[in-house]
């Protein structure tokens, strides 16, 4: 019986990817390259499997070094322009309402900090949907998706065993870290994941608006 719904929240609740990738596009645009959606596909979902820094990036393809504090300012500011204009992705809200009726324990389990997810959480007015916010801050450095221990860690904050959830993950480095931790996973790519390559999920959606809350746990 499922009793719990753990969340990735990047891409999947919000999508800030695809304004993160955009910002540095223009960046990478101003100096005449290019960052191309599989580089950036290394970054996506979690620092635990890539050392990518898009500026160390840029900078090995010039050839010299740039003045980096500039340079993620600009990122920065473009992007969160971009995200700030954003609602949550279609289908959040309803199945977050349909997990609620149904009984169902909820949790976020995110590789980005807390002073980001609860941030965005809170202007849309998400937070208290949540009975727990895993964050970065929750494991070693390093042991961010896509290992397993930001999801062992929602387990055991909702008190539930694996084969008792169900990850909703937007990208493959998610998808990998639920697998790791025996957890059944549905794949809800966004813009930009969807261009990448994913393997082992169980389950694939294109939104979480695809189908009900209660279609998917009478499926399973």
């Amino acid at each position: 019986m499922i009793r719990a719904l753990i969340f990735d929240f990047d891409g999947l609740i919000l999508d800030t990817e695809t304004p993160d990738l955009l910002a540095w596009q223009s960046v990478y645009r101003q100096h005449g390259q290019e960052l191309s959606v599989h580089t950036w596909g290394q970054h996506v979902g979690g620092m635990g499997a890539s050392a990518f820094d898009p500026v160390t990036h840029l900078e090995s393809l010039l050839g010299g070094n740039l003045d980096r504090a500039t340079l993620r300012s600009q990122a920065h500011e473009q992007d969160l322009a971009l995200i700030l204009r954003q609602g949550a992705l279609p289908g959040v809200r309803q199945y977050l309402d349909d997990a609620r009726r149904l009984g169902l324990r909820l949790a976020i389990a995110s590789s980005s900090p807390h002073s980001w997810v609860d941030g965005h959480l809170t202007r849309l007015r998400l937070l208290d949907r949540f009975a727990a916010v895993i964050c970065k801050e929750a494991v070693a450095p390093g042991r961010t998706k896509p290992h397993p221990d930001l999801f062992l860690k929602a387990l055991t904050a909702l008190h539930a065993q694996a084969d008792e959830a169900i990850v909703f993950e937007d990208s493959p480095n998610g998808v990998k870290a639920a697998r790791a931790a025996g957890i059944f996973v549905v794949a809800v790519p966004n813009p930009v994941t969807a261009q990448l390559t994913f393997e082992g999920e169980n389950m694939r959606l294109a939104s979480l608006a695809e189908i009900p809350l209660g279609t998917l746990l009478a499926r399973l």
